[in-house]
């Protein structure tokens, strides 16, 4: 089993009893050297601060150092908010943007374009549905490379 899958189940149910979700883990080089960072998100009021991953490293870290997930391999622990723009996965994050502006970035072409920008108004296991200038638009998510939200400011 992968380092990222290892961590994620070893820690998610501990980030959720801390009032958080652990939205998804990576394990990659970064700069010369193996970084394992944690995205995590909450509903609070605000998002995530600086003290909420303080709070999660501190957790983390002694868990992580007794299961010994990278064999040894010296790595960096990084916790983060997934920021305002990051893509649109699970279904906690569909219900969050339901009714905003997203865009789609598709793997190909629909009418002349890769990109569809509208209203997500619904979604299921295999479809997603935006609003676009009154009409309805239809995707499959497989189609969809990339659905995250439009940041207006």
């Amino acid at each position: 089993m992968a380092v990222k899958d290892v961590v994620q189940q070893l820690l998610e149910e501990k980030v959720a009893a801390m009032g958080y979700e652990l939205i998804e883990v990576t394990y990659q080089k970064q700069y010369g050297s193996m970084t394992l960072t944690l995205f995590i998100d909450t509903d609070k009021e605000g998002g995530i601060s600086l003290d909420d991953c303080e709070a999660v490293s501190r957790m983390a870290d002694p868990v992580l150092d007794e299961a010994d997930v990278t064999d040894g391999a010296a790595y960096t622990l990084n916790v983060s908010s997934p920021g305002l723009d990051r893509p649109i996965k699970t279904e906690r994050d569909f219900r969050k943007k339901a009714g905003s502006k997203v865009e789609a970035s598709l793997y190909v072409a629909q009418n002349g374009s890769k990109k569809i920008v509208g209203v997500l108004s619904a979604w299921d296991e295999e479809t997603v549905t935006l609003t676009v200038a009154g009409k309805s638009i239809i995707l499959k998510k497989k189609d969809v490379a990339v659905l995250k939200p439009v940041i207006e400011f």
